[in-house]
């Protein structure tokens, strides 16, 4: 039978991406880290780890086994705190992991009201990119993801969680103040094909969102700067070297007087956020998550 406090060193390698990173957040040393998982190893008669210098990644073998890793992990975390709570030795903690465009504009709010309701609860903010987070839930590091899915990309497996549809937001077509093709009745995509775009770079979300729009359109856009932050997207708009699509939420902090704000008549994206967490979640994930749902 394999060894859980070697799954559960192999799932804190996995998170922290090197066995230096996970042996300080476990306060090991490496050289104890690397002892435990070459035993594992050993057990399984097959390598779990590629080393190289920036760090380390799952061979198939550890893929396989991390899924299995940190959900026994979680497993007997929640025993623990099950216990320590009936002993009355359980503190009060929340952790949460979101993407960063719900940092700024979904989650401050249902945080700030939270803390009004629970001073006593220890938060604790992870910021974490889609599709990033499952695991993490699945082994208690935390305990509510807020994560998102683009118009056309596949949701990553649950993992034997729960998911919530919380909302979803539309996105709206942001233009230079004053720029000519605000003033088009009907704008379209083709209309705005020799326009410099501001998107992600190829594999972020929103670039493969944008790329699958001008493919429907028929049209090829060409995407000068490369950002995933929308703030940063929003700023470059304002000054005026070039167009994109934001969430709607987003436009709230928008210089209103830099931007006009649009919809393109043939591309009308909408963003699903979700929530992810056990299936059987405490009372105070079940008060976050009711909190996250209220209108902003």
């Amino acid at each position: 039978m394999l060894d859980a406090r070697r799954l559960a060193l192999l799932a804190e390698v996995a998170h922290a991406g090197s066995i230096a990173g996970a042996a300080q957040r476990l306060s090991f040393t490496p050289s104890a880290v690397s002892q435990q998982l070459a035993k594992l190893e050993r057990d399984l008669g097959a390598p779990v780890l590629h080393r190289n210098a920036r760090g380390v990644t799952l061979t198939p073998v550890g893929e396989a086994l991390l899924a299995h890793a940190e959900t026994i992990v979680g497993e007997l975390r929640t025993a623990e705190r099950t216990v320590r709570a009936l002993l009355d030795e359980e503190p009060a903690q929340l952790t949460v992991g979101t993407f960063a465009s719900a940092g700024v504009t979904l989650v401050p709010a249902a945080l700030a009201r939270f803390r009004r309701d629970h001073p006593a609860v220890a938060l604790r903010l992870l910021d974490l990119e889609p599709p990033d987070g499952y695991g993490l839930v699945s082994s208690r590091d935390l305990d509510l993801l807020i994560t998102h899915r683009y118009p056309g990309a596949p949701l990553p497996d649950p993992r034997g969680l729960e998911r919530r549809l919380v909302r979803s937001e539309r996105f709206r077509l942001i233009l230079p103040a004053g720029h000519a093709k605000a003033r088009v009745r009907r704008l379209t995509l083709r209309a705005l094909a020799g326009e410099d775009w501001i998107s992600g770079s190829p594999g972020v979300p929103n670039r493969g969102c944008l790329e699958q729009l001008a493919e429907a359109a028929g049209v090829r856009l060409r995407v000068a700067y490369e950002t995933r932050d929308y703030q940063v997207i929003l700023a470059l708009v304002e000054a005026g070297l070039g167009i994109a699509f934001v969430p709607e939420d987003v436009l709230g902090r928008a210089g209103a007087a830099r931007i006009e704000v649009r919809d393109a008549a043939d591309a009308r994206p909408v963003r699903d956020i979700f929530v992810v967490h056990h299936r059987r979640p405490g009372p105070l994930v079940t008060e976050m998550v009711a909190r996250l749902n209220r209108p902003l």
